[in-house]
């Protein structure tokens, strides 16, 4: 298990034990974490789980795919640099840590 914490837009941080192999989304829905919406259930076809990756573990992520980058600029939060696709990330102990902040609005 690897520990992962969101940081929803009223600064409130939430922290879920996510599945080694899980996506971020996944561990999100799980645990009940609020803001992930994930309409298309993890299939990279909607941008209903976009987050922002704190700048600390932007780095430590594989690339942006260009299926996601599409995605990305139809998000209905503003796209930042650090902004990823939950679905896209998958947990692994390597991220150990991961600090993830919620958009204020998914749709």
């Amino acid at each position: 298990m690897t520990t992962i914490t969101f940081i929803h837009p009223d600064n409130r941080s939430q922290t879920v034990e996510a599945e080694d192999g899980a996506s971020v989304m996944l561990a999100a829905l799980t645990h009940g974490v609020d803001g992930i919406v994930a309409e298309c259930g993890g299939n990279a076809v909607c941008a209903t789980c976009h987050v922002y990756v704190d700048e600390a573990w932007t780095s430590k992520l594989d690339p942006v795919t260009d299926d996601e980058d599409a995605l990305l600029d139809g998000t209905a939060a503003e796209r930042l640099p650090n902004s990823r696709l939950s679905c896209q990330l998958k947990v692994q102990p390597a991220l150990a840590g991961l600090v993830i902040r919620i958009p204020d609005r998914q749709s």
